[in-house]
């Protein structure tokens, strides 16, 4: 299955069980260790919530009083309807602000949690290598940050939303109910008809608002996976900006952003369009609502039933019924956004589990004292065969060098060591001791150099003078004050300097088994010389696994094996 296709069935799967999957997501946090204090906050945004409703019935028995009192010239009831007025309104709107900032608390302390769970599942069993290797989801960076920022917030404001908007319904269509009185229709007498009326008007206008705008889910899942795109092409410039440099690249990487943008650009057209068009369906059902409750109401006011009081009560419990039965009108922009960001999240999430349950084709353990490879096959992803049958074994203490021609699978063969490479078959038995992988280009974390230095240890778990030996062992007395120092080392070092840093890192960690990928590629021979025979001499009896080109190499490593047409020729090396 290609990538797309894979992408494709993943979100199909996703979307066949939606509710479920989401409630599944939302669950976890509120059985959690932290669901007394969770609870705790949305018992009390909720109270809050229910308390504005509260709030807005007493106001709409209030404007019933203050307008008669207006129609009655009532000076003595309309000062007292002031005061009135003004004590219900700073309690309400203490309870706004504070509505608000329970809410903001329990949303960031929902985003930390699910952050930390999402950083840890990202981050294990390879998750993070896998998917970015294998193409499953795009940009998990963005699903981590911003989509668990959009997902909390969104459910919180639709969720509570929702059920203020349910209390206030049926509060509102108590009342309506009440003052609207009957209607005689064709012999037939109909009780409560402004609340018919107002339920007919909603229920069509939320039915023309999902035709108009059911468009904006996709388009919004879309956009955010342009923008996402076009970010990441930005940083590709960044992170790579010496090579675009030097090889004029510059009217290509225009290009290529120009290409990304007019993905951003035409998706938001569309966006903007379907907008648009929603929008002059809303306002327009919006300014209506003003209107409407008067207009039924009228015949029984002019005909001296009720009361301008009771006028302007029924035209605020309409609109009150009327709001809170168009909720999903005024809400489905924002309906639109949480279900692209669920969509996203839930994508992201059958992607890392669909790898955790894909069972390792490769069989690597670490057991024994030996290195030991016995009938491995390795693969790429378009079936073709880089290794076929081979076994080997190192023993402890000994070095070993792999070479053979480039793209021959010597890299492959450190990536299947290492638990990394996912097509094959076969088994690798790994010593179960102290052991270090060197990439040819080593990985320097943003922070001190020290916290450089002894990755993925802690910066202090060494005594200053190992960080000062090892430093210059491999030849960079020059980092020595500079070792608390914060910087980006990948971008102040040149790549001879992160490798020889690399050594650095090994010579601090002192490995019984060191593998290491083409760890001198960017040294020139003295320098290489200088650093292998610092590591023979610190830490005796190290075993070295090493993938190398150069002929300089072969005085370190005894051993010398050749993949040669996708088999492993044992040569010795002639000192």
């Amino acid at each position: 299955m290609n990538q797309n296709a894979e992408y494709s069935a993943v979100n199909d799967a996703v979307r066949g069980q939606f509710f479920r999957k989401v409630w599944a997501m939302t669950t976890p946090y509120w059985r959690s260790e932290e669901k007394v204090k969770a609870w705790t906050l949305l018992i009390a945004v909720i109270v809050l919530s229910l308390v504005s409703v509260g709030i807005s019935v007493w106001f709409n028995t209030w404007y019933k009083d203050f307008y008669n009192a207006l129609q009655k010239k009532d000076e003595a009831a309309f000062w007292q309807l002031i005061l009135y007025f003004c004590a219900i309104a700073a309690v309400a709107i203490v309870g706004a602000v504070y509505r608000l900032y329970l809410t903001q608390m329990l949303t960031i302390r929902w985003r930390a949690w699910l952050t930390e769970k999402h950083f840890a599942r990202w981050l294990g069993n390879k998750n993070y290598y896998q998917l970015e290797q294998g193409g499953y989801t795009d940009n998990p960076d963005q699903r981590i940050s911003e989509d668990l920022n959009n997902f909390t917030s969104n459910t919180l404001e639709l969720g509570i939303g929702l059920l203020r908007n349910i209390v206030s319904l049926v509060s509102f269509s108590i009342i309506l109910w009440g003052v609207s009185g009957s209607i005689e229709v064709l012999g037939f007498t109909i009780p409560g008809y402004m609340f018919w009326c107002v339920l007919v008007y909603a229920v069509i206008g939320s039915w023309l608002t999902h035709l108009i705008g059911r468009r904006l889910i996709g388009l919004n899942n879309q956009q955010q996976r342009f923008e996402a795109d076009l970010r990441f092409s930005m940083v590709r410039v960044r992170e790579n900006a010496e090579s675009i440099a030097l090889y004029n690249g510059e009217p290509n990487e225009n290009r290529r952003l120009s290409s990304r943008f007019g993905l951003v650009w035409h998706n938001f057209w569309d966006i903007m369009k379907v907008s648009k068009r929603l929008t002059f369906f809303t306002a327009g059902y919006s300014q209506a609502a003003i209107i409407f409750p008067f207009m039924v109401a009228a015949p029984r006011y002019f005909a001296g039933k009720i009361e301008l009081g009771e006028l302007m009560q029924i035209s605020s419990a309409f609109g009150n019924v009327q709001e809170s039965f168009s909720w999903f009108i005024s809400a489905y922009q924002n309906l639109a956004a949480w279900r692209a960001t669920c969509d996203r999240l839930l994508s992201f999430h059958q992607a890392m589990r669909d790898n955790e349950e894909r069972a390792p084709a490769i069989d690597v353990q670490n057991q024994g004292d030996a290195l030991k490879v016995h009938n491995l096959g390795l693969d790429l992803a378009d079936g073709r065969h880089l290794l076929t049958n081979a076994d080997m074994t190192v023993e402890e203490g000994e070095r070993v060098m792999l070479s053979g021609r480039s793209g021959s699978g010597k890299s492959t063969l450190l990536r299947a060591m290492g638990h990394l490479w996912p097509t094959g078959h076969g088994s690798i038995r790994l010593p179960a001791a102290r052991y270090l992988f060197l990439p040819q280009k080593p990985y320097l974390p943003i922070g001190t150099l020290r916290e450089a230095l002894s990755y993925p240890q802690p910066g202090e778990t060494y005594p200053n003078e190992r960080y000062v030996h090892v430093l210059e062992a491999c030849r960079l007395p020059h980092l020595v004050a500079r070792l608390d120092e914060a910087n980006h080392w990948q971008r102040m070092l040149s790549p001879g300097e992160q490798q020889r840093l690399a050594f650095a890192r090994a010579l601090l960690y002192a490995p019984q088994w060191l593998y290491m990928d083409e760890a001198t590629s960017a040294m020139d021979e003295e320098d290489e010389a200088s650093l292998y025979q610092a590591l023979i001499d610190e830490i005796p009896g190290l075993s070295i696994v090493s993938v190398g080109h150069r002929s300089s190499l072969k005085r370190f490593h005894p051993r010398h094996i050749r993949i040669d047409n996708g088999h492993l020729v044992d040569q010795t090396v002639t000192a």
